[in-house]
């Protein structure tokens, strides 16, 4: 690094600091994760310009995303505020109480997260309910039969499938028995 490089790193540091204590840190969480999901776009996006002669960058797009990641932000904030206390760990002396972290994360977490995201982009998207679940369900299953195959005894596996299905089932229950509101009034 050139000279005083490290300098500016130092001072770079020491004024970014204030964002990562206290009562700020839930807003940098938050506007963080909005950031991030936003560049994520912005790169993916930039990518299906370049292979994808006639396409133009969606700025509303990436502001859904930005939108989206800043809705996330405090769930995300508190929930591994909640881990951390829950199964206090760091270091490879704590590596068996960081993979039940990152189970717990992934089993818990991880889904919440996907439906939130699915749902919530697609509203901002004008999608209907049942289309976002549907996207919800074509795109984001898979990592439940990740789950089931990786961590799941073969004996508990339908078990796993039925109870993770179970909300998904309820839905498609009320889709299909719902009584539209003019046969209530009538009935």
């Amino acid at each position: 690094m050139a000279p005083g490089g490290w300098r500016w790193v130092r001072g770079l540091r020491a004024a970014g600091k204030p964002l990562f204590q206290g009562r700020v840190l839930l807003v940098t969480n938050t506007l963080g994760c909005g950031a991030l999901m936003a560049a994520g776009d912005g790169a993916r996006q930039t990518w299906e310009v370049r292979a994808r002669p006639g396409q133009r960058f969606d700025l509303r797009r990436s502001a859904s995303m930005f939108a989206m990641g800043c809705s996330m932000g405090p769930f995300l904030h508190y929930w591994y505020l909640w881990l951390d206390r829950l199964l206090p760990a760091s270091g490879l002396r704590s590596l068996p109480t960081i993979l039940k972290k990152v189970l717990v994360d992934q089993l818990v977490a991880s889904p919440v997260i996907g439906v939130w995201y699915f749902l919530g982009l697609g509203r901002l998207e004008s999608q209907t309910l049942d289309e976002s679940c549907q996207e919800l369900r074509d795109k984001f299953w898979e990592f439940y039969k990740l789950v089931n195959f990786l961590f799941v005894p073969s004996r508990f596996r339908v078990t796993y499938i039925n109870g993770v299905t179970l909300g998904w089932d309820t839905y498609l229950s009320y889709l299909k028995y719902r009584v539209p509101a003019a046969a209530v009034e009538r009935g």
